[in-house]
């Protein structure tokens, strides 16, 4: 994103997010010219340009439910008047409980000495058991706000405003970007090899937090993974977009690196056993299961999230 981003600019964007590809460029193009004219018409009488902006975009209200009406698409639940307030608190909650729910039970069952089976039993219906309630829970109360207005006249939950518009999305990679990853890159691959035969801890000397036993084959494969993900960023920028295929190849190098170091912490081999008994004492075994779990969720959730955001990107830059 620019300085020179309107308010226009973000509501336009906003707005087409949920419209068909096939229709997104004819009705961006009607959309901002209805804004414009608009605008020029508040400004013809005196106003303000900025102030006429705003004006033109808040009388046009939600761009969601502007999308919706020029697709003809019904936004319902239990009835269509806080379908989008609806929608937007269920995914926010989605997005925050399970992952909180999970981490919560796998961390106490990890403690509790359960098997890697056991966890994967437990945490996939907790899951799906706690989705469930959210959505049936969330409708309920939107279902008992709706039937409760009286006389016709709804209950405020917050009216739409200009400043909620979203940035517009990136739909390609910038040198910022690959900087930031390259530079990433180079300092994670530093502080492994310093881990690995200096170590970050002035009193224990030598005393590394991986597994010395990682060098140098898992070390040296790692190094090439990472090469490779290098490699992608360049290849990223100089097409100046996200493709299908780079999406594929960026999912498929998180797996190679996310499994093998979710299957050494299972095994205990990925961080060292004497790390934390040497820094701590006796309950610094403790300390090392909490660690091993809170660092698998990490890298799981790391690769999934950067995997899926790759996705994303490739399909705005197809779409755009």
């Amino acid at each position: 994103m620019t300085a020179a981003t309107t308010l226009t600019d973000r509501y336009v964007d906003a707005a087409m997010r949920t419209v068909p590809e096939s229709q997104r460029a004819d009705l961006a193009t009607e959309l901002r010219a209805s804004i414009e004219d608009q605008i020029e018409a508040r400004a013809a009488a005196g106003e303000a340009p900025d102030a006429a902006e705003r004006a033109v975009l808040e009388e046009l209200g939600d761009p969601d439910k502007l999308a919706a009406g020029y697709t003809d698409r019904p936004l319902w639940v239990v009835g269509p008047r806080y379908y989008l307030q609806w929608w937007r608190l269920l995914k926010l909650l989605l997005w925050i409980v399970i992952p909180c729910a999970v981490f919560g039970v796998s961390l106490g069952m990890v403690l509790d000495g359960a098997t890697f089976g056991e966890i994967m039993g437990t945490i996939w219906p907790l899951a799906l058991t706690v989705a469930v309630h959210l959505a049936f829970w969330t409708t309920l109360v939107f279902f008992v706000v709706e039937r409760s207005e009286s006389r016709g006249k709804p209950i405020e939950l917050g009216a739409w405003s200009v400043d909620q518009l979203p940035e517009p999305r990136p739909r390609g990679a910038g040198l910022v970007e690959l900087v930031c990853s390259l530079v990433f890159l180079v300092l994670a691959a530093g502080a492994i090899l310093w881990d690995l035969f200096i170590g970050f801890v002035p009193t224990e000397p030598g005393l590394s937090f991986l597994d010395p036993g990682l060098w140098p084959g898992w070390i040296f494969a790692l190094f090439v993974l990472m090469a490779l993900e290098a490699g992608l960023a360049v290849t990223v920028y100089a097409l100046g977009r996200y493709t299908v295929w780079l999406a594929i190849v960026n999912g498929v190098l998180n797996a190679a690196i996310a499994f093998p170091a979710i299957w050494l912490l299972m095994q205990g081999e990925l961080i060292n056993q004497e790390f934390f008994p040497t820094i701590i004492g006796p309950e610094g075994a403790e300390v090392g299961a909490i660690v091993s779990t809170v660092a698998g969720f990490m890298i799981a959730g790391i690769a999934i999230w950067d995997t899926i955001d790759g996705a994303l990107k490739a399909v705005r830059a197809r779409r755009g």
